[in-house]
C-alpha cells in the first residue's frame, strides 16, 4: 500500500431526518443505513466505508440529535455526540427548508462546547427543494453562528454536491493506513444489517407511534449447503395492541414485511435468503439491557 494513503472516521450529525443515513448511502454507493420518511429511525452508531483515490472514508451515520424523553433516546443522543468526539472530522447536515431551528442551534451550541480543534464541515441538505437566495442567506446565517471549515450545498438524495464533498473530506482525513479492507463497505455485522432492513420495512407500513415501539432481532443464522442462508429474526413489541397491527389482518402485514425484507437482503448478500419472523409481546424491552446491547447502544447512557 502507498504510503501516502489517508484514512479516518467522519461523524455525520443532525437533527432527525435532515437525511444522514441517506448521505451515508449516497457516499458509500450502497443502502447500509435505513431510510424513513420517520423522524429517529437511526438507532446505533452506523459506519460505512467509501474510496477515494488514496483515502478511506468511514461515515458514522449517527442517531438524529433531539430532546430525548426516554432511556433509549438518552442513549441514542449520548451515541450521536459519542461519534463526533471520537471523529476526524465533523459534517453537520442542516435540511434547507427548516433551516436555522432551535434544535440546529442547540447542537452548535454543543459543537463550540465539544468539537475542539475538529473540524466542522457544514452541509445544506435538500437544496432542490428552496431557491438559490434562500440558501445563500441561510449559509450565511450558519457560518456566522460556527466557524465551519468549509460549506456544502447539497441533495443527498439526489447525488448533487456529494463529490465535492467526499473530495474534500478525503483530501482532510490523516494520513495513515486503511483502517478495513478495500472491499468492505460497512463494519456492522451481518446479522444487524439484516434486522435493520426487517425494521426499515416494518417502519414504512406503520404508523404513529408504533415503530418507536418495537425492535428487530436476528435471533439465528444458519448458512445452508446450497449457499443460501436462513435467517430467523424476532419482531418485539411493547403492547399488547401493537402485535396485531404488526401481525396484521390473516398475518397481511408481517407477510408483505417479510417478502419485502427477503428481497432487499438477498440483493445485498447476492444469494438467496430464506427469512422467517416471529411477533412477540414484550413489554419492558426498552428498559432491558440486552436490548440496548444488540442495538449497539450502552444501556448506561439512558441514565
Amino acid at each position: 500500500m502507498a504510503e501516502d494513503t489517508r484514512a479516518g472516521f467522519v461523524a455525520l450529525i443532525g437533527e432527525p431526518n435532515a437525511g444522514k443515513s441517506t448521505l451515508l448511502n449516497q457516499m458509500v454507493g450502497a443502502k447500509v443505513s435505513i431510510v424513513t420518511h420517520k423522524v429517529q429511525t437511526t438507532r446505533a452508531r452506523i459506519r460505512g466505508i467509501a474510496m477515494r483515490g488514496d483515502a478511506q472514508v468511514v461515515f458514522v451515520d449517527t442517531p438524529g440529535i433531539f430532546r430525548p424523553r426516554r432511556r433509549l433516546d438518552r442513549s441514542m443522543v449520548k451515541a450521536a455526540w459519542g461519534g463526533a468526539q471520537d471523529a476526524d472530522i465533523i459534517v453537520l447536515l442542516v435540511e434547507a427548508q427548516r433551516g436555522l431551528t432551535e434544535g440546529v442551534e442547540a447542537i452548535l451550541d454543543t459543537l463550540k462546547e465539544q468539537a475542539g480543534k475538529t473540524p466542522v464541515a457544514l452541509a445544506i441538505n435538500k437544496i432542490d427543494r428552496v431557491k438559490a437566495e434562500v440558501l445563500l442567506g441561510l449559509s450565511e446565517k450558519l457560518n456566522a453562528a460556527y466557524p465551519f471549515a468549509a460549506t456544502f450545498m447539497i441533495s443527498a438524495e439526489r447525488g448533487y454536491g456529494c463529490d465535492d464533498l467526499l473530495d474534500w473530506l478525503a483530501a482532510h482525513l490523516p494520513e495513515g493506513p486503511w483502517l478495513y479492507p478495500e472491499d468492505q463497505i460497512a463494519d456492522l455485522p451481518m446479522r444487524m444489517i439484516a434486522a435493520e432492513i426487517t425494521r426499515e420495512k416494518l417502519t414504512l407500513r406503520l404508523h404513529e407511534e408504533i415503530p418507536y415501539q418495537l425492535t428487530v432481532e436476528t435471533e439465528r443464522w444458519e448458512e445452508k449447503p446450497d449457499g443460501s442462508a436462513r435467517v430467523d429474526q424476532v419482531v418485539y413489541v411493547s403492547r399488547p395492541g401493537h402485535k396485531g397491527i404488526v401481525l396484521g389482518k390473516g398475518g397481511e402485514t408481517i407477510k408483505a414485511v417479510g417478502q419485502a425484507a427477503r428481497a432487499e437482503l438477498s440483493e445485498f448478500m447476492g444469494r438467496p435468503v430464506h427469512l422467517f419472523i416471529q411477533v412477540k409481546l414484550r413489554e419492558n424491552w426498552l428498559d432491558e439491557r440486552e436490548r440496548f446491547t444488540e442495538m449497539g447502544l450502552d444501556y448506561k447512557d439512558g441514565d
